[in-house]
């Protein structure tokens, strides 16, 4: 698989991050969200699921994203050099690595981040893909926009709450699925963006 390491002189964190269901690595919000990362201290080993790099979809059987997932947290380990090691993803890239680590401990992660996590269809509310997030075993963060059409506020919300302390909710108001805000707001993309990466590394920070 193809993987990208972006590592800033002054890293504090690594964070193995993977893409959403429907682009890459090399997508502007993918390489945006890295580059907003890695002015607040967190270093990104982006990494490709093989359906990705075929160029094909949809997404491959889930024994391979979650092999992936583990390959992937190998590597980041193999790469960080000292530094604390966390993973996560968009979307899929986040439900996945939490869905790993719920059947088995990722070696040498510390926490987990999602961009987005899609907890139910567009328009279907329910909380099926939440139910194992209370075996995941460390520390998560959830990093979700008030307008996500792939979850609900209100369910989230409950369960992230039943997850108990080692579990962050962040809101972004206004944000969709995609972490796009509408004009009126007066933000622009790019300011959402580095929200995202200053709550995790404040996040981070809270975790040593």
């Amino acid at each position: 698989m193809s993987a990208l390491l972006d590592r800033p002189p002054e890293a504090r964190w690594l964070l193995a991050l993977a893409h959403g269901a429907g682009a890459g690595i090399q997508h502007p919000f993918m390489e945006s969200m890295s580059a907003a990362l890695a002015r607040h201290g967190v270093a990104t080993l982006r990494y490709q699921f093989p359906y990705m790099e075929r160029g094909r979809r949809p997404p491959d059987p889930q024994r391979i994203l979650l092999e992936t997932v583990r390959a992937a947290v190998t590597r980041a380990t193999e790469v960080a050099d000292g530094l604390p090691v966390l993973a996560g993803g968009k979307s899929m890239g986040g439900r996945m690595t939490s869905l790993a680590a719920s059947q088995e401990p990722l070696q040498g992660v510390g926490g987990i981040v999602f961009l987005g996590f899609p907890l139910h269809p567009a328009g279907r509310p329910c909380v099926d893909r939440a139910a194992h997030l209370d075996a995941v075993g460390v520390p998560m963060l959830f990093l979700q926009g008030s307008r996500d059409r792939l979850a609900s506020l209100d369910l989230l919300t409950h369960v992230c709450a039943g997850l108990g302390p080692g579990t962050t909710l962040c809101v972004v108001e206004d944000a969709d699925h995609s972490f796009h805000v509408p004009k009126r707001t007066g933000r622009t993309d790019e300011e959402v963006l580095d929200e995202l990466a200053r709550r995790t590394a404040d996040w981070a920070a809270s975790l040593t």
